[in-house]
């Protein structure tokens, strides 16, 4: 048998250690594995009455998507003013999704093609709004095909039904001026996760933003990965349960797949940066750190 690297194993006991201790704390994490399913618990679950929706873009579905699922892309979601996929106003939402046949009553199991982050950001969106019974699909379309589902060119055809959001949850949200306030006064107890690609994060970010790549929550196949590694690779990053979290990307449509998996892990004070780097770059006042040239631009809690 082959020996275990010394270094690894001392590694792997101190995060396994510093989990029991979090979940012993004051801060125990949430339940975990309840957001995410995998293609054969949907398909399941779809046979049983549950809303297939499909996340990706209308010209996708359009193509060719899973049998029996309606369209909900990204853009029955968001807003593009005053900054780009913006999380759109209750009406949007609810018109939308009745338009579609979805209710109050629906169990809504998302799947997209982008490595979980459209589904992420529908799920994250009727979270927000209220709406409790919604999952998204590990894997998303491919997932699904790989667990048997048969795929469909015709729209599925459903009777409009009444979808009335809840009030927005601004928990969920960290506006700009907010975080300005924490540069100007850093809190130990909450992190910022910048989730974008190391090359995007190298050509400048959020001053004191942890790097953090989406992507990492992922599998090579795009499935996500359970959530004892993903608990791992958080504590490994000294990111415990005790701590609140916040995230951005671009446009924070990435972000939404790392607060879904957090949220499934068990973390419970997640926020995420809806206005994004889009929001953040657009404004001079904003510091900016470049790591390069180390060019960090002063904190002005003006607009």
């Amino acid at each position: 048998m082959r020996n275990f690297p010394f270094g690894k194993l001392l590694s792997v006991l101190l995060i396994l250690g510093a989990l029991v201790l979090v979940s012993c704390g004051n801060n125990p994490p949430g339940e975990t594995g309840t957001e995410i399913i995998e293609a054969k618990t949907a398909l399941a679950l779809v046979a049983d009455g549950a809303v297939l929706v499909d996340a990706r873009t209308l010209p996708e579905y359009n193509e060719a998507h899973i049998e029996g699922a309606v369209s909900v892309s990204r853009a029955d979601i968001v807003v593009m003013q005053p900054f780009p996929q913006l999380v759109a106003p209750a009406e949007q939402i609810e018109a939308n999704l009745g338009r579609r046949g979805i209710s109050n009553n629906s169990l809504l199991l998302a799947y997209d093609d982008t490595n979980n982050i459209d589904a992420a950001r529908f799920w994250w969106t009727l979270k927000a709004y209220g709406h409790e019974n919604v999952k998204v699909i590990s894997g998303g379309y491919k997932a699904l095909l790989a667990a048997g589902a048969k795929t469909s060119t015709t729209v599925t055809n459903v009777s409009p039904a009444v979808f009335k959001a809840g009030a927005f949850n601004d928990s969920w949200t960290v506006p700009t001026k907010e975080i300005r306030s924490y540069l100007n006064e850093p809190n130990p107890s909450i992190v910022l996760i910048d989730t974008r690609t190391l090359e995007e994060h190298r050509e400048g970010h959020i001053p004191g933003s942890v790097h953090l790549d989406y992507q990492g929550n992922n599998f090579k196949d795009g499935t996500i990965k359970p959530v004892n590694q993903i608990q791992i690779r958080y504590i490994e990053q000294n990111i415990g349960y005790e701590k609140e979290i916040w995230m951005y990307c671009k446009t924070s449509i990435r972000a939404a797949q790392t607060f879904l998996v957090l949220y499934n892990a068990g973390y419970q004070n997640l926020r995420l940066y809806d206005g994004a780097w889009v929001e953040w770059s657009a404004n001079p006042m904003n510091p900016v750190f470049i790591p390069e040239s180390s060019v960090t631009l002063t904190v002005s809690d003006q607009s």
